[in-house]
């Protein structure tokens, strides 16, 4: 966002529904200028009734005019001062959902004068406007961006301020304080002490924990809001592919015999009990000369390491007990904070075998065929499971049998990716932090608490205290917009869309 075309003696304009074709497209004036330039080119159908005379929150139905020709009929909106989103005189159009007509309306005010608006400019002169604060601005982008029913609920949450009032409340106790601090300094020659050293620890201490739980909160939120990245690893021919198309239940990924087909990492989402999943299909590891497939493996590592879950596949029928033991626990051990699923597939084949006894290959071809369609509790996935103690060992690990094929096992995979996220907190009111932003912030906060409290105990004196103090005060102002750099608005407000 350019911020020196921030003033508020502009007017600007800019369609605020999506573009393309549509039944309806909407374009959102916003300045001083607003009504009575969108009323010079507007006609209305009750003759006599001005746009000017308007009361806040009406509508009004004609038909915009270039001169004497007409572009649209078209439903106007008109906010007051101070009453509309951005705190401005505002004029909404609802025309038809032309592309054509869009622009052509939109170009007609701006050969009048008025603005094309940057990105994010209108949710930027609200801010302005103290129609809210920067984290409930945040908010603005994030419930538009919003793919799920979660991150929805938690974007509207923020919306309403929950974050705010949060940090708000810790902020104002820690800047009473701080005052206190600050008036010593002013008695300073006199040696005298207005801030009470153990209450103060006992409130540093308090924020310090509020301050932290928000932090927490962080890993729920940021999966809640940009969807739980789930790596499917594994040797060639294992089943990665088939696996993902059954989750999707949709041929997303190219299945074939031939080892290495997937040279590259394929990524779909699934939405579980309210929450995305980004599953990432990756190349099979395994020794080669294939120039191009020692990339997508190399992409495999890269892939394993930014998921919070690694989907780790076996070819159960055959491969040895105790070499997926041994996977499992040096994966569960190389990435601790990591979930851990170790998929035994193709049990259908190892059911198979145990039933083939002496019959004919057409009966086994037969018998095959009708065990794919049999319900899931045909297969023994009591009696695999118990075969591996490694998960009664390991927190992180969970360990599914499955035969990706008959989609045998796939509901057990989405009910333990579905226990991994707590969607309890959204319904208790709990504070969550979704923002990246904000947890930095909050970071900065919590190693400014850490220095205060060491210059508590080690009686540092009150003007370097002081320093620290503030430094805390700054982090947590940063995330509601109380303190703020024209880059980093220009930062925030640049990833919104045109028109809002």
């Amino acid at each position: 966002m350019n911020l020196k075309n921030l003033s508020k003696n502009d007017t600007i304009i800019a369609p605020a529904s999506a573009p393309g074709m549509g039944a309806i497209a909407v374009i959102r004036i916003s300045g001083p200028k607003a009504i009575s330039i969108t009323q010079k080119f507007f006609k209305p159908f009750k003759q006599g009734k001005k746009l000017s005379d308007a009361q806040t929150h009406t509508a009004h139905f004609g038909e915009i005019h270039d001169g004497e020709k007409a572009l649209d009929e078209v439903l106007i909106n008109v906010f007051h001062d101070g009453k509309s989103f951005t705190g401005e005189e505002t004029t909404e159009i609802s025309c038809h959902g032309s592309t054509y007509i869009t622009q052509s309306i939109v170009q007609l005010f701006v050969d009048a004068g008025i603005r094309a608006a940057d990105a994010g400019e209108f949710t930027m002169r609200a801010y302005r406007n103290g129609k809210f604060d920067l984290s409930q601005a945040e908010a603005v982008a994030d419930l538009i961006h919003s793919t799920s029913k979660a991150s929805s609920q938690l974007a509207l949450s923020q919306l309403k301020g929950g974050v705010s009032s949060e940090i708000s409340k810790l902020r104002e106790q820690l800047l009473n304080f701080a005052s206190l601090i600050e008036l010593e300094l002013d008695f300073s020659e006199e040696d005298v002490e207005f801030a009470d050293r153990t209450e103060f620890i006992k409130l540093v201490k308090n924020i310090q924990k509020l301050v932290q739980k928000l932090m927490t909160s962080f890993s729920l939120g940021n999966a809640i809001k940009n969807g739980l990245p789930v790596a499917i690893v594994g040797e060639p021919n294992v089943g990665k592919s088939t696996l993902l198309n059954a989750l999707l239940e949709e041929d997303r990924a190219i299945v074939s015999d031939i080892a290495g087909t997937t040279r590259d990492a394929i990524e779909d989402e699934l939405n579980i009990e309210g929450v995305t999943y980004r599953f990432i299909d990756t190349a099979g590891i395994r020794e080669t000369s294939d120039v191009i497939e020692n990339k997508g493996i190399e992409k495999t590592f890269q892939k394993m390491e930014q998921a919070r879950v690694v989907m780790q596949l076996f070819d159960y029928s055959k491969t040895a007990k105790e070499d997926i033991e041994k996977v499992a626990e040096e994966l569960s051990d190389k990435y601790p904070e990591k979930e851990i699923l170790i998929i035994l597939n193709k049990i259908d084949i190892v059911q198979k075998s145990t039933h083939q006894g002496s019959k004919t290959k057409d009966a086994k071809r037969s018998e095959l065929e009708d065990m794919m369609g049999k319900e899931e509790a045909e297969y023994d996935f009591n009696r695999i499971q118990n075969q591996f103690t490694i998960q009664n060992e390991k927190t992180n690990l969970s360990l599914i049998p499955i035969s990706a094929k008959s989609e045998a096992g796939i509901k057990a995979i989405k009910d333990v990716l579905s226990s991994l996220v707590d969607l309890g907190q959204l319904n208790t009111g709990d504070i969550i932090i979704s923002n990246a932003r904000h947890y930095n912030s909050l970071k900065d906060a919590n190693q400014s608490l850490n220095s205060v409290l060491h210059a508590m105990e080690t009686g540092i004196p009150g003007d370097l205290l002081a320093i620290d103090i503030r430094a805390a005060l700054h982090s947590l102002g940063e995330i509601t917009g109380e303190i703020t750099t024209d880059d980093l608005l220009g930062n925030i407000f640049g990833k919104f869309c045109i028109g809002k």
